[in-house]
């Protein structure tokens, strides 16, 4: 059977989760790049991400699915300030921590996971936790 990419990641957390739920309404997929762009995410975008691959003749019915897993989240995923669902979980880098965790990562091959905040891509508004959906 032939497969096609119908999508790219850029981190593995999110890839595994679409891969999880197009596999349980029985499409047939798996992940291209993932060991590689898991093991060596500075080589993520010059391998394209990690790329979703989905069997030919089910890629309508895998890209109908997808529509509605991103409406599902742009649903619950809302700036509290502007109401945008441009926002995304990203690294703190204002906290002193975080910059620490860098420092110590690179010099002992270890990173320390920093403080995460959700931010806001169209207001800058950056919250730590997602409002109670109403």
């Amino acid at each position: 059977m032939r497969y096609v990419p119908i999508q790219s990641f850029d981190n593995y957390i999110d890839a595994n989760i679409t891969l999880s739920r197009l596999q349980q309404e029985g499409i047939s997929c798996w992940l291209q790049n993932e060991t590689s762009a898991t093991i060596a995410p500075f080589l993520a975008n010059s391998l394209g991400g990690i790329k979703l691959m989905v069997a030919e003749p089910q890629v309508e019915r895998a890209v109908e699915l997808l529509e509605q897993f991103r409406n599902e989240k742009e649903s619950i995923l809302r700036c509290p300030r502007c109401h945008s669902s441009n926002i995304e979980l990203v690294a703190a880098p204002r906290k002193a921590s975080n910059w620490l965790g860098v420092f110590v990562g690179l010099l002992s091959e270890f990173a320390i996971s920093g403080e995460k905040v959700y931010h806001c891509y169209d207001c800058g508004f950056e919250f730590d936790e997602l409002p109670d959906p109403k």
